[in-house]
């Protein structure tokens, strides 16, 4: 007889930041997660000592999606700054499904738990340092270089949140825009 076949914690993670992304970290509920993966509550257990465990578990993924995995490819593709800041705005400017989605749901946890703030501080961090490095390598400018930094985790974060028209001209297309002034000028 084999033995029953165990949920891996990766499909905990991926539904709770599934979860996330639709309800916030109140939606990520052990019970519920079980249910939906057509498991019982038991199994979480052998993975995780509990929901705190998970969600820092969470976190740690999301963090290498959009920050060790990024970077990974924009750097894989090779080139010069400009041509990664592109591959890396390219990267951002893709749809993204559930990351934004899961993006916006821990910036507004973020405001409620002094832990998650801190975590995203350091990612944001993280992210401003990578882009640094790109823009200053062709932008002597330091005070240039934080602007344009500043600019396009705006764009990047701020922009889905955005429901406003813009009038006759996409968008996507703005952004594609915005993002090229940056890297050319």
């Amino acid at each position: 007889m084999t033995p029953p076949t165990r949920t891996p914690p990766e499909k905990w993670i991926e539904e709770g930041l599934r979860a996330l992304a639709a309800g916030g970290p109140d939606a990520v509920r052990i019970e519920a997660l079980a249910r939906t993966l057509g498991v019982t509550k038991g199994g979480f257990y052998n993975h995780f000592d509990d929901r705190p465990a998970l969600l820092d578990e969470m976190l740690d993924t999301w963090e290498r999606l959009v920050i060790d995995q990024v970077i990974e490819r924009v750097e894989h593709g090779g080139g010069d700054a400009r041509t990664k800041l592109r591959r890396l705005f390219a990267l951002g400017s893709s749809p993204a499904g559930d990351l934004i989605k899961i993006e916006l749901a821990i910036r507004d946890w973020a405001r409620r738990e002094q832990a998650v703030a801190k975590r995203l501080g350091r990612i944001d961090n993280r992210r401003l340092d990578y882009m640094r490095s790109l823009f200053g390598a062709f932008c002597p400018d330091e005070n240039e270089v934080e602007l344009r930094c500043l600019i396009v985790l705006s764009l990047f974060i701020g922009v889905p949140s955005i429901a406003a028209d813009n009038g006759p001209r996409g968008r996507r297309d703005l952004h594609q825009q915005a993002l090229d002034r940056l890297v050319e000028s």
